[in-house]
């Protein structure tokens, strides 16, 4: 009995270790291109609110309109509060092209990246997905056809032990 539950254990050890998933099926290809094309649309919504923003702080920066926002205000030192916010002005301009220059680059890598995934639609779509594999992906094959092999090896071998037994007893 506890050699056969021994077998069962091996059988279903050796088995599950053989089989492999796939992280990416090679199919997804065309899903990959429109989810790229789906983050260069944000980015590319995010670049035209940033924009937006920019033009209307150039607006905000000129001198007449700093000095029309402080209009109602009393100080006794209008000079220091229209630099102060020509200042903020000024800074939140500087963060804002940084966020710019940050997405203008995000969006030239999400460009490439679907010219990448067109073209390995395109190879798909012509060739068929077999026939495009990785060196990684047949390294993986092979070593799971390795381990089946293994496996079916030490399966043959316990059974002809278990037989050899069971001739011996007889």
């Amino acid at each position: 009995m506890k050699l056969r539950m021994a077998l069962i254990l091996l059988t279903a050890f050796v088995l599950g270790s053989a089989t492999q998933v796939a992280a990416q099926d090679m199919g997804d290809a065309a899903q990959t291109v429109e989810h790229l094309r789906a983050q260069l649309g944000e980015v590319q919504d995010q670049e035209a609110e940033r924009r937006i923003r920019l033009e209307q702080l150039d607006y905000d920066l000129r001198p007449e309109n700093i000095e029309r926002y402080f209009n109602g205000y009393g100080s006794t030192r209008p000079e220091e509060l229209r630099e102060s916010r020509r200042r903020q002005l000024q800074t939140e301009k500087d963060r804002l092209l940084g966020q710019l220059e940050q997405l203008a680059s995000r969006r030239a890598r999400l460009e490439a990246e679907i010219a990448s995934a067109q073209a390995k639609a395109y190879q798909q779509s012509a060739m068929g997905a077999a026939a495009l594999r990785t060196d990684k992906d047949r390294n993986g094959h092979l070593l799971t056809f390795a381990r089946v092999l293994v496996g079916i090896v030490a399966l043959i071998l316990v059974l002809g032990g278990l037989a050899l037994r069971v001739v011996i007893r007889r």
